[in-house]
């Protein structure tokens, strides 16, 4: 079952029209993803403006798998990247602890699927990439996952590294080490999930990969290698100093044009504002620096041609910092509007497989494409889902709901289910109490005027007191009626709390973990089935 992305809450519209009216986005995307007609002058495009040296692309990827056993199909991916015919599908994600939220899964699901999709339909190769946005320094976005506990809330399972103030968000994510405080993650997950008969082998999987000295990188590529390795996924760290040495051209085309891309981003941003939304912040330098305090954002400074590093008073002209940039590139890395420029650079990359804020901020991306001579990919809107289990769906039909009635306000949702099971609708005759009081006292008001003019205050204080009372008449008869009701809510609120936590989707909140406990971890190779790529809309897949 699919559900139009406009019928649940909390979509942009720039992504609705992407999705849904490309001709009013096409002046920022230029390609439609549902142009198939236009695939091969695209693939034509990248190919032509690829320069890195594809034996020396797969060299690298090949000592990135050292320690790796890796599947022949795997194998074979990187052979054909050496290959002019090659190209890539490919997505990534912040390495969240755990795996992060489930739609990280679908990312990877997607680009594996398109990969084979193409692949059918045309004489070239293409391989599923998953990039590692291991330069990230946001620990506390990765640092936690989240669970339905037994209760039906949500269950937040956080990892504490040190202090709240020792890294203040300057550290490199994918280089931080677990200490001993993951034990007590996975010792709290250990004691939270129930016992199934999946429990053990989801626990020797992740305690396999998370512990102790490990980094959040390596955990990461561990667990979806574990996974997804069997259908050739590459999964490719862009933290490799000898990418970040391919990486030298585009560093330096930044500090040398910088004012002239950034005024292409302030432009386009301007334009997004006045009819959608920009969806990221622009920086006049698309770069950060890493010196021995962290990591920290280059800014530009008054005198022509120098720079400094944000919040900090040294200063370094623009020869320094092309001349760091020539000695040491592995102390750079891109923001968020620059890292798609490096990862379209370093990879022939035909799709770039994004979720709804990728799928904006690319609208401020594309143009930057055309100062480094790149290829922009076309940006296709990964597989977004909803697990539904057995007894969601029996709940729903015990109450007459579909799917659809699940997206939305909680109370709406409650207030709906009550009315329907109800012998009177509180909520209407509140409604007819409330007009007729103040239709009468309104008529009382105009007759007691006329003998004091004084009056019409009170009177109307009057109404607000007795409008008070009947409020609180009302929440103490919804309270009665939900407590009668007390069996139908637990239900519903069960059902909701899984399947529209917190009033977001599902993928955006709960880990993989919590179905694999309930469903083993055969649940990925299911999903990998039952997964649409190509309806664009929200699939519901029941299990």
């Amino acid at each position: 079952m699919f559900i139009n992305y406009s019928d649940i809450p909390g979509h942009q519209n720039l992504f609705l029209d992407y999705l849904y009216e490309f001709e009013n986005v096409a002046g920022y995307y230029k390609k439609n993803f549902r142009n198939e007609d236009n695939f091969e002058n695209h693939f034509n495009e990248v190919v032509s403006s690829y320069k890195i040296n594809r034996n020396e692309l797969c060299k690298i990827l090949k000592d990135q798998y050292s320690g790796f056993s890796p599947s022949i199909q795997t194998q074979n991916n990187i052979e054909h990247l050496s290959s002019q015919k090659t190209m890539a599908i490919v997505t990534g994600q912040q390495l969240g602890i755990l795996g992060g939220p489930l739609y990280t899964f679908y990312k990877i699901i997607t680009a594996i699927k398109l990969a084979n999709n193409l692949k059918e339909k045309y004489n070239r190769h293409f391989v599923p990439v998953f990039w590692l946005e291991g330069d990230d320094h946001d620990l506390d976005e990765v640092s936690y996952t989240n669970l339905v506990d037994e209760h039906n809330e949500l269950k937040e399972f956080k990892y504490i590294h040190n202090s709240e103030d020792e890294f203040q968000n300057r550290e490199s994510v994918g280089e931080i080490k677990f200490n001993k405080n993951i034990e007590e993650v996975l010792n709290e997950l250990k004691n939270f999930l129930r016992d199934t008969e999946f429990k053990p082998k989801v626990l020797e999987l992740i305690t396999k990969f998370y512990k102790e000295g490990k980094t959040f990188k390596q955990s990461f590529k561990e667990l979806i290698f574990n996974f997804f390795d069997e259908y050739g996924l590459l999964i490719f760290d862009p933290q490799d100093p000898e990418i970040k040495s391919l990486l030298k051209p585009i560093f330096k085309n930044e500090i040398d044009s910088f004012r002239e891309h950034t005024n292409e981003i302030v432009k386009i941003s301007a334009n997004l504002e006045e009819v959608y939304h920009a969806q990221v912040k622009v920086n006049p330098v698309n770069l950060f620096y890493y010196d021995e305090d962290g990591r920290f954002l280059i800014e530009p400074v008054d005198t022509e041609n120098e720079f400094r590093l944000k919040g900090k008073r040294k200063r370094f002209s623009k020869n320094d910092i092309l001349f760091l940039i020539e000695k040491h590139p592995e102390r750079f890395s891109p923001n968020v509007l620059m890292r798609p420029v490096c990862q379209d650079y370093i990879l022939p990359t035909a799709f770039y497989i994004a979720g709804p804020g990728e799928i904006s901020y690319f609208a401020q991306v594309i143009p930057l494409y055309k100062y480094f001579k790149i290829a922009p990919p076309i940006i296709y809107p990964r597989a977004s889902v909803t697990i539904a289990e057995r007894f969601i769906k029996k709940v729903l039909e015990k109450f007459d709901l579909n799917y659809e009635n699940i997206f939305t306000e909680k109370e709406e949702l409650i207030s709906k289910v009550i009315k329907q099971n109800s012998e009177v609708d509180v909520e209407e005759e509140f409604k007819i109490l409330e007009n007729k009081l103040i239709e009468e006292i309104e008529k009382s008001k105009s007759k007691f005027i006329t003998i004091d003019k004084t009056l019409a205050d009170l009177s109307d204080k009057t109404r607000e007191q007795i409008l008070q009372n009947l409020n609180r008449y009302h929440e103490k008869v919804s309270e009665a009626q939900k407590k009668r009701h007390e069996i139908t809510l637990r239900q519903i609120n069960k059902a909701y709390n899984i399947m529209f936590p917190g009033f977001n989707l599902q993928e955006r909140e709960l880990n993989f973990i919590y179905f694999a406990n309930k469903y083993g971890l055969e649940i990925i190779k299911l999903l990998m089935n039952e997964i649409s790529i190509n309806k664009f809309e929200h699939q519901i897949i029941e299990i």
